[in-house]
């Protein structure tokens, strides 16, 4: 069977929401061999973009138990009958490259459930809270039936705000905390969010988790009102996803926030706008490929590199260095 062929039958399989060929799918997006981007893109480009699925980013915390709020919330959806996918972003170890992977085994009971698809990546070198090939995966879920596809970043910081250009809705999760915590939390990220949700509101942290929640509340008021937003929005909850209580709620101002963006037309201008930017990183990722890849430029980056690390040039004059070559070479 030659690849082309093999890539036919991998889409029909794909379409009929088989979750073994979206598992091989999305391995072959996330490969970063030549032959294997060639096929990806022509699996891509025959599944199309016609089945169109909710895209909902969630960020948080470490600690904050975004993997038992996963569970909970993607049982309760699946209960509904709809179909979940989760794309959960686990960060890779800057020595050795690797993973643990391990959102799979700490949501055993959606990983069980026939109406839910759990795949766990490496971030890589990847910032922004997602792997670089986080966005064809969604669109591999999408092409596959899954009526809402979750993506987890690795954690809460400035850059994870890169979620929110591949998601229709941004939920940011975090704990009960105090007033020094709240300021943990950056103003970037803040301003990204469409729902806040105050998670652990149970127990003894339930009088707690209610005044933080009134605290990210009153810190919601105080932002410059979005474009993209109804009225109440960005709101801030709390739930607890050990009791499975207010996840309803979340849910229904999920949708709520969701139903007037597409009737506001503000749903598809931001997927235009993020294919946009897709576009341009593609691009940028591409040229800096291609410089890696170039023998000149290779042999100029190890020389610069060796004056840097001599103390003979600073790294600023070193890239400038490296710069001027290639525009010298047209």
């Amino acid at each position: 069977m030659d690849a082309q062929t093999d890539i036919a039958a991998l889409a029909e399989k794909l379409l009929q929401g088989d979750r073994r060929a979206l598992a091989r799918a999305i391995t072959l997006v996330e490969s970063a061999r030549e032959d294997h981007r060639d096929q990806a893109l022509a699996l891509l480009d025959t599944l199309g973009t016609d089945r169109q699925a909710l895209r909902i980013g969630l960020s948080g915390t470490p600690g904050v138990g975004k993997s038992t709020f996963i569970e909970s919330f993607g049982l309760m959806l699946t209960g509904m009958g709809k179909r979940v996918a989760v794309l959960a972003v686990d960060p890779s170890s800057a020595r050795s490259g690797g993973s643990i992977l391990g959102d799979k085994t700490r949501m055993e009971q959606l990983a069980r459930d026939p109406n839910a698809f759990i795949r766990p990546s490496p971030s890589q070198t990847q910032l922004g809270g997602v792997a670089r090939r986080s966005r064809e995966a969604v669109s591999l879920c999408e092409a596959a039936g899954f009526d809402i596809v979750l993506i987890e970043t690795v954690g809460v910081g400035q850059s994870e705000t890169v979620v929110a250009q591949m998601a229709d809705l941004f939920v940011l999760l975090l704990a009960p905390a105090g007033g020094d915590e709240l300021q943990g939390v950056k103003r970037g990220i803040m301003e990204m969010a469409d729902l806040i949700l105050v998670n652990k509101a149970d127990g003894s942290l339930k009088e707690q988790a209610l005044r933080t929640c009134a605290d990210y509340a009153g810190a919601l008021r105080l932002l410059r009102k979005r474009p993209q937003d109804p009225n109440g929005f960005p709101k801030a909850l709390t739930v607890s996803a050990l009791e499975t209580d207010r996840l309803e709620d979340a849910w229904a101002e999920m949708q709520k926030l969701s139903d007037w963006r597409k009737e506001a037309g503000i749903w598809a201008e931001t997927r235009a706008v993020q294919a946009r930017y897709w576009f341009s990183e593609e691009v940028h990722q591409g040229l800096l490929d291609m410089l890696r890849k170039d023998p000149e430029t290779a042999t100029r980056m190890k020389t610069a590199e060796a004056d840097v690390m001599a103390g003979q040039l600073s790294p600023t004059a070193a890239a400038q260095a490296v710069l001027a070559g290639l525009k010298a070479r047209g």
